[in-house]
């Protein structure tokens, strides 16, 4: 049980930093980049976005 949530956490945070990196004014192929990296390696990914990942505007929708 206690590994299901532990699971889940790291997927919700996860699809937020997805959500994080495609909203963010990176260029596409380091969304890419950085969207292959958190899908294929779920937590060490998120833990190396975090530290390093796009920072900055978020774009917005008009």
């Amino acid at each position: 049980m206690e590994y299901g949530l532990i699971g889940l956490v790291i997927l919700a945070l996860d699809i937020w930093a997805l959500i994080s990196v495609w909203g963010s004014s990176a260029t596409t192929g380091a969304k890419i980049a950085w969207t292959i990296g958190i899908i294929v390696f779920p937590l060490i990914g998120l833990v190396v976005w975090f530290l390093a990942g796009p920072r900055g505007n978020r774009a917005t929708a008009l």
